[in-house]
């Protein structure tokens, strides 16, 4: 039996009287992947933002297995994970630094060393770890930026453009992976402006336009 891991209630997002988002209900289930497609402009970014919560929706509702986005914001952060376009990181920390400080934050440092290291060594980082991300070429952060969600426990992933700066051998092992989390019934919703990706994942792929998402 399928269970609704993200779900939303009217959502609107305007800008002044612009009205980037109109009226968007959706639900996410358990072992969905799906893949948002639309241009530029769309409203795939300003979706993805309200859903993680960096961006206040104007009107609606977003819950995250039944918990409100604000109201239970603890239990959201528990189960939610996103993945910017351009991932954000502390100028401080090495990237072996930031896992273990992700894996801090969540309570979860059991096994940590081997998880790290293994989630390094797959996305090609491991030489790399004891880097500042600001040394890291776009493609290296943007691969240490899905790490970073992978290194926490989560329900529900989100991602903002998760191949837009992977060569194409990268691009091959990410759709591997999100095929392996999807069959481990964890809810993804990526978006993407590129049609090959999408179908490449073999998952369920919505459209959105003008603000408007059709999930048929």
């Amino acid at each position: 039996m399928s269970k609704t891991l993200l779900q939303t209630q009217n959502l609107c997002r305007n800008f002044g009287e612009f009205q980037a988002l109109k009226t968007v209900n959706l639900r996410l289930q358990d072992g969905e992947l799906v893949a948002l497609v639309g241009p530029n402009g769309s409203g795939k970014t300003t979706l993805l933002l309200c859903l993680s919560g960096l961006l206040r929706q104007t009107t609606g509702e977003i819950d995250i297995e039944g918990f409100d986005l604000y109201k239970d914001e603890r239990q959201v952060r528990e189960r939610l994970a996103f993945v910017p376009d351009v991932p954000v990181f502390y100028q401080e920390l090495t990237a072996w630094e930031h896992l273990h400080f992700l894996a801090l934050a969540h309570n979860d440092l059991g096994g940590f060393e081997s998880r790290a290291e293994e989630l390094l060594r797959e996305f090609g980082l491991w030489e790399a770890r004891n880097l500042f991300p600001q040394a890291y070429s776009r493609g290296m952060r943007l691969k240490l930026g899905v790490v970073l969600a992978l290194i926490r426990p989560f329900s529900v992933l989100l991602m903002d453009e998760p191949s837009s700066a992977l060569d194409a051998e990268s691009t091959e092992f990410l759709i591997k992976k999100l095929r392996a989390l999807s069959m481990a019934r964890k809810g993804i919703l990526l978006s993407t402006h590129d049609p090959h990706f999408a179908r490449q994942l073999n998952g369920e792929i919505w459209h959105i336009k003008d603000g408007i998402l059709s999930t048929q």
